[in-house]
């Protein structure tokens, strides 16, 4: 008869009693809702949107996912409804109800909880930067005839456009952005990141790197107390509108009134948001280091550190 070894033992810290946690699940679903259902009505209609579909279609946590609530690691769930997340990847039986299982996580993927959390605490510890003035949307249509978006009209015609790009200077340090320039764009950018490069040039100042926090706290889930995932959703949301408010295209018909980075007061409007977005990532980014933690602290040797290994995130 075949034998197997004993489960490695999880730390539990909190148990939930049912109705707690029904009530927490409940309310999260409702709060979720509001973003995943008009989302799903459009798409039932076949109806792109140029702003939103961005957090559904470019992140890989599809609407499903994302309006599962999960507690978080060392979070015991109690009562007989918790025996449904039996059915999920990452959970186990443990004498106080179920709960999320460290041990489920392969190995393989210990390199990349370690490299995550290392960026995540290089970029809480750097100082923002405030001058790109959003022209990463400008480079990625800057002298080429194609649009990612091209329902939707641009706010200048392609000279004048270029015109704008060129009288600037381009600063994009996120090579999530980078890599969609065009050709013509590249050369333009001060900085020239790739996929190893963002421990040495990630900085909270960037929306897409507030904008990513959402990223980081999805890709450790089950791991991650839902509520935390809602929360970044909400912060790349709001980083999401602005980011194409300050784009070159024309999106007053949904309700989007342009930031016009290419004036004076349109690079102040800009800087100021970014400047809330970044004290507004701050809690987050510690909350998110904080469960990356506990994470690493249930399933790898030793600390992690703060110097990223040369490789990309989970």
């Amino acid at each position: 008869m075949q034998t197997h070894p004993p489960a490695t033992p999880i730390a539990i810290e909190t148990v939930l009693a049912e109705s707690d946690w029904l009530e927490r699940r409940a309310a999260y679903r409702a709060r979720i809702e509001a973003w995943t259902r008009p989302h799903r009505e459009r798409a039932s209609l076949q109806r792109k949107h140029p702003v939103y579909d961005f957090l559904f279609e470019y992140y890989s946590f599809r609407p499903r996912q994302l309006e599962t609530w999960h507690p978080g690691v060392g979070v015991a769930l109690s009562g007989a409804a918790a025996r449904e997340y039996l059915a999920l990847p990452g959970y186990r039986e443990v004498p106080e109800g179920v709960a999320a299982n460290p041990a489920w996580i392969k190995p393989s993927r210990r390199d990349g909880i370690r490299w995550t959390l290392a960026l995540l605490k290089i970029t809480a510890k750097r100082a923002p930067f405030f001058g790109c003035f959003g022209l990463h949307e400008w480079a990625m249509v800057y002298r080429s005839p194609e649009v990612r978006h091209s329902a939707w009209p641009l706010r200048f015609e392609a000279n004048r456009l270029a015109e704008i790009v060129e009288s600037q200077a381009i600063r994009c340090s996120h090579f999530d952005a980078f890599r969609f320039f065009t050709e013509a764009a590249r050369p333009l950018n001060r900085l020239q990141p790739d996929r190893t490069s963002a421990p040495r040039l990630e900085q909270r100042g960037c929306l897409h790197a507030n904008m990513d926090l959402y990223k980081w706290a999805f890709k450790l889930a089950p791991f991650t107390p839902s509520e935390l995932i809602a929360d970044t959703f909400e912060l790349a949301w709001a980083v999401r509108e602005t980011d194409m408010r300050a784009s070159p295209y024309d999106l007053r018909a949904l309700g989007f009134a342009p930031i016009a980075i290419e004036t004076p007061e349109g690079r102040m409007e800009y800087e100021r948001l970014q400047r809330e977005f970044s004290e507004q990532g701050q809690p987050l980014r510690r909350r998110l280091i904080d469960a990356y933690e506990r994470l690493w602290a249930s399933i790898g040797p030793g600390e992690p550190g703060e110097s990223a290994p040369e490789r990309g995130g989970l």
